[in-house]
């Protein structure tokens, strides 16, 4: 039927809607971001309630409405939202992802396929537990800034782009700058936060994870500060989120 459609999407978020309804905020991969209602499921009898629950991977059809979407049909892909309730870290973690997600696809319907898969992706891995929710979290910044055009100058100055490294870093300037180009207010991290800064960026797993935790603190003070001006307002789940590095068990345990 012509107004029937199917696609795969991550719940970002929903809200009541009447008595026993909901409104579904979904990021998918061939029609960006939906907003749909989802009929009834706030009843225990409901079929599929508990898949439309934030963070979870699911495939959906809807139905074409006037003013909204309906959906009629929903079958779970990946049940992120199990492992990721039950550990307020990663659940924290999970929120600034989806909201950022949210915040960055404007405009619905609008294909955005490689953000959807940069979602994807961090929910995956927070899911796996294996890394730690810190750093996941500010490697989807730093990409899904990357997505949007706003990554930052890493390792070559962001007004003259001379080669780095450079000592200084500004947000409102775009990054890193030279010694000629800082400007007033600029701050000086330490060459180690901006070498964790660009392993995130392209995935160098095993340099960032050999990082000290005072390093990953500044790198996520600098990539916060960086993603929350370009969004022009404070993300709301930021301040909820927990840093903490992943506690390691002693040899022999």
């Amino acid at each position: 039927m012509v107004n029937l459609y199917r696609d795969t999407g991550v719940v970002l978020r929903t809200h009541k809607l009447g008595e026993a309804d909901r409104i579904v905020t979904l990021l998918t991969r061939r029609h960006g971001k939906v907003r749909a209602v989802a009929k009834g499921v706030r009843r225990t009898s409901s079929r599929f309630g508990a898949r439309l629950e934030p963070f979870g991977h699911v495939d959906v059809q809807f139905y074409t409405g006037r003013t909204l979407d309906v959906i009629t049909q929903v079958e779970t892909v990946d049940a992120f939202q199990l492992p990721l309730v039950a550990d307020y870290q990663r659940y924290t973690a999970a929120s600034a992802i989806a909201e950022t997600a949210d915040r960055l696809s404007a405009e619905e319907g609008e294909p955005v396929l490689k953000l959807y898969l940069l979602v994807c992706g961090a929910l995956r891995s927070l899911a796996a537990g294996e890394r730690d929710p810190s750093l996941v979290l500010d490697a989807f910044f730093l990409r899904a800034m990357s997505y949007a055009g706003w990554a930052p100058a890493l390792t070559e100055c962001a007004r003259c782009g001379l080669p780095g490294p450079h000592v200084a870093f500004s947000v409102p300037a775009g990054g890193s700058m030279c010694q000629d180009c800082r400007v007033p207010g600029s701050v000086h991290p330490a060459p180690e936060v901006l070498d964790l800064l660009t392993a995130l960026l392209h995935g160098e797993w095993t340099m960032a994870e050999s990082t000290l935790p005072g390093t990953r603190r500044d790198a996520s003070g600098l990539v916060a500060a960086h993603l929350q001006w370009h969004l022009e307002r404070q993300l709301r789940s930021l301040p909820l989120v927990e840093r903490r590095a992943r506690e390691t068990a002693a040899p022999g345990q």
